[in-house]
This record gives structure tokens, C-alpha cells and sequence, in this order.
């Protein structure tokens, strides 16, 4: 008992001196837009510039992460929820160092979890210690619970888009739940599979001009990735285009978006009760009062 109450102790005092955790969702409005390999390929671009980068498969019934960067875990949520193993024990080494948090597949009480499960999930990850500057959330597609939890946690949310009429149409479905209903007021958007700038923009455009007409939301162009064949390729070598094609225009497009992701201005303290690593947005505040 004395020892566990020593590791307690310990792991409280490394809390204190850790730095906050930039936290972004990755999320989208339907299936299909590449939501994923954008999680993927923006944790492995940040991973590769120095920082300490997890991963968090939250599609958890549907997951996948794991299946594309040809990782086999032993043990996933589904086993932290059921009390079989911790979510330490759950942490996979993907390119360029990448913690990465598996799911599980086709367990369908896993996409039936209730808020305050989601919200125990959230908390779960306070107990790690491990050094991270990142945490990057790949939620599942559209507006479950699972996405609005994980989505409000996040200090950052990142709404993958295509030229398809029904992304943008359920793009905004997802931007007006998590705006009105969870008072999300700031959002990114990104162009996935662009043809050109010029239709970025346009695809952009035309939804920020519905959101902020209708809405009390700013939304913000982050940037694309263009369609490419090396794209595809990779994905089917199950490993990320950033480190099996770095000189691949989608490479250099994720390159591009983690740096640009990497210049976000941390917050300067917790925006409500549900936040990831919660604990390290505090501790500032905290020494200064000290």
C-alpha cells in the first residue's frame, strides 16, 4: 500500500512539471473524406519535427489507425473500459515515434458508450506521465456522442471537408451541433483531396459564409492536401505518405499543416470541466501563485 501511495505521489509530481498538451480533434461531417489519414499523417508530420505526438484512435467501434499503420496492439480501450489492462498498457510506437492509443473494431457497445463514459475516457489520460506536446483525437464521422465529447475536450477542431456536396452538407450539420449545443465558437477547416487552390477556396468559402451567417461560429481555412496518387499507395503499404513519400505533394502538404498547427496559441488555462489533461492546463496558473 505504501508503494502505490509512493507512485501516486510521484506521478503528481511529474504533473506539475509537465507543460500543457496542445489537444486537436480531428473530425468531419460523414465518412469517406479522409479523416483518418489526416490524424495520421498530421500526428506522424509533427512526430518527425521533434515533438512528442499520441495518437487517439476515437472511433471506438469502428477503429482503425492501428489497421493503417500496420500496427497489432494487444490491448485496446475496450480493455481499459473493462478493467483488463491500463491505457499505458494500450500505447503502440508508430513512424517517427508516434504513441499511438488503439480502439477496437466492431464492438458495437464500444459505439454505445455514455457520456460519462466518454467523459471517463477524457480523464483517463491525466494519469499518464509520459513526455507529449501533442495529442491528436481522430473521432468518428458525424455527430455521436463519442464526437461531441471528445470534440468539446480538445483545445482544437479541425473539420476535414471534400468537394462533395454531402460532406458540406454534414460538415455544417457537425459545426452547428458542436457550436450551439456544446458552445464550440472557433473551428479550422480543411480541404481534403483538393484539385486546385481555386476550388479550396471556393469549397471553403461557401461553408464559412453559411456557418457565420447562421451560426456564432468563426471559421478558420487551415489549409488542403491535394489528391495524390502516393496518397493511395501508402495507404495500401498500411504506413503514412510523410514517411514512406516525404517528397509526395500530400507529404509536403502535412508538413506544412503541422507547422502551421504548431503556431496555434495555447491556451492560457481550462475553458470548462471536460478537458484532456486538464491537470497540465492548471499548473501554470499554479506556480505562479505559488
Amino acid at each position: 500500500m505504501r508503494e502505490r501511495h509512493l507512485d501516486q505521489a510521484s506521478g503528481l509530481r511529474l504533473l506539475k512539471q509537465s507543460p500543457p498538451v496542445r489537444v486537436i480533434a480531428v473530425t468531419s461531417g460523414k465518412g469517406g473524406v479522409g479523416k483518418t489519414s489526416v490524424s495520421v499523417n498530421l500526428a506522424v508530420a509533427m512526430a518527425l519535427s521533434g515533438k512528442h505526438v499520441m495518437l487517439l484512435d476515437g472511433d471506438l467501434g469502428l477503429a482503425n489507425v492501428d489497421v493503417m499503420l500496420g500496427l497489432q496492439p494487444i490491448c485496446n480501450l475496450a480493455h481499459v473500459l473493462a478493467g483488463e489492462c491500463s491505457l499505458e498498457d494500450t500505447l503502440l510506437e508508430g513512424p517517427g515515434g508516434v504513441m499511438v492509443v488503439p480502439a477496437s473494431s466492431g464492438k458495437q457497445h464500444m459505439a454505445e458508450l455514455s457520456p460519462m463514459q466518454h467523459a471517463g475516457l477524457v480523464q483517463a489520460f491525466s494519469e499518464l506521465t509520459r513526455p507529449l506536446d501533442t495529442l491528436i483525437v481522430d473521432t468518428a464521422a458525424g455527430i455521436a456522442n463519442s464526437v461531441i465529447t471528445f470534440s468539446q475536450a480538445s483545445q482544437e477542431v479541425i473539420v476535414v471537408i471534400t468537394a462533395d456536396p454531402t460532406s458540406m452538407t454534414d460538415a455544417y450539420a457537425l459545426i452547428k451541433v458542436l457550436n450551439r449545443d456544446q458552445g464550440i465558437h472557433r473551428m479550422q477547416v480543411l480541404v481534403n483531396m483538393a484539385a486546385n487552390p481555386a476550388e479550396v477556396r471556393e469549397i471553403y468559402e461557401n461553408l464559412r459564409r453559411v456557418a457565420e451567417k447562421f451560426l456564432d461560429v468563426t471559421l478558420s481555412l487551415m489549409g488542403s492536401v491535394p489528391q495524390d496518387e502516393w496518397m493511395k499507395r501508402a495507404v495500401r503499404r498500411q504506413r503514412s505518405v510523410v514517411d514512406a513519400y516525404p517528397n509526395s505533394p500530400a507529404a509536403k502538404a502535412f508538413v506544412d499543416l503541422a507547422k502551421k498547427a504548431d503556431r496555434w496559441i495555447m491556451p492560457q488555462g481550462p475553458r470548462g470541466n471536460l478537458e484532456f489533461f486538464v491537470e497540465r492546463l492548471m499548473q501554470p496558473a499554479a506556480g505562479l501563485s505559488a
